[in-house]
């Protein structure tokens, strides 16, 4: 296992919430762990493409799965990655949503944003 520089973790980190299937899954995890069946449907995806959104979260190791005879459930690699969440949201919460945008929409009105 590699140690991650200061920036590559939170690289990793952004990288994870950059998805919004992610970042609701997280969320989730924040609150409790969860099985599968149960984060697709609270995501509004196919249990496919949330196996692939959980190998990206266990792959930036924000995430474990633990083994329960036949099912796997999932939680947050560590407690504090939900503290970090719930900081995280408190700081977005008070920003300015019309300077916020995505890389499709990088002008706003004829502002630039995000760059």
């Amino acid at each position: 296992m590699d140690t991650l520089t200061h920036h590559s973790v939170l690289a990793l980190f952004g990288y994870a919430l950059s998805d919004p299937v992610r970042a609701r899954v997280l969320l989730a995890l924040r609150d409790a762990p969860s099985y599968p069946g149960e984060l697709a449907e609270l995501a509004g995806v196919s249990k496919q493409r949330l196996s692939n959104h959980l190998t990206c979260l266990r792959g930036c190791g924000l995430v474990v799965a633990v083994p329960e005879g036949r099912r796997v459930r999932y939680e947050l690699a560590d407690r504090k990655l939900g503290d970090a969440l719930t900081a995280l949201l408190d700081v977005v919460v008070v920003s300015e949503a019309e300077c916020c945008c995505t890389a499709r929409e990088n002008h706003v009105d004829g502002k630039v944003c995000c760059g």
